[in-house]
């Protein structure tokens, strides 16, 4: 009897997935919503203030300022706990080159894990960009755009690139030309579909 009966549940079994095996795609289909009935369109404005990237011609650069002597209470209040005093101790990464240390090659294991702003990173508006969209890690996005400009200004005097008395704007940002900008090049190949 208890044979019969664990034969007659697994029978059961069979029999209960084979027929959900074979329920037509159209029913499915026809059981879904074909909407939730939550959310709305996005305002023109919702989808502007999420539109803030900044690309390496400046396009995009807000207006304000921020300099040097602004960045660096910032810095100390948002940035220091993840990136260290002087942006070399982390325990995230080194945001500050340390000196004679040029651009990583990658000729040893340990040279790619040196990429700082000061002696990888291409473009100065690069890092307004990624400070504004993705900084602090805990709170992105929450910075002011002075705040933004300081705290760039401010990580470029770190890595030597600007003097103490820099102040950082649309104009000036894209004056600075950084260490590293001649080892990159722009992908001019044709046969590959380009990415914007």
């Amino acid at each position: 009897m208890r044979h019969d009966h664990r034969r007659r549940t697994a029978i059961l079994l069979v029999a209960t997935c084979a027929s959900l095996a074979f329920v037509p795609a159209a029913a499915d289909e026809a059981a879904a919503p074909k909407r939730f009935g939550f959310g709305r369109v996005a305002t023109p404005e919702e989808i502007a203030a999420w539109d803030i990237e900044v690309p390496p011609d400046g396009s995009g650069l807000p207006a304000g300022s921020g300099s040097v002597a602004e960045g660096k209470p910032i810095y100390a209040a948002k940035c220091a706990v993840c990136h260290g005093r002087t942006g070399v101790e982390g325990p995230n990464d080194r945001l500050v080159a340390r000196p004679g240390e040029g651009f990583p090659t990658g000729a040893s294991p340990d040279s790619w894990t040196s990429r700082t702003i000061g002696n990888y990173w291409p473009y100065a508006t690069t890092v307004f960009d990624y400070i504004r969209r993705s900084m602090p890690q805990n709170l992105p996005g929450s910075l002011q755009d002075d705040e933004v400009y300081a705290l760039t200004a401010y990580l470029l005097f770190l890595n030597r690139i600007v003097p103490e008395d820099a102040v950082m704007n649309a104009d000036t940002l894209m004056d600075i030309r950084m260490p590293a900008q001649g080892n990159f090049r722009t992908d001019d190949r044709l046969d590959y579909l380009e990415v914007h």
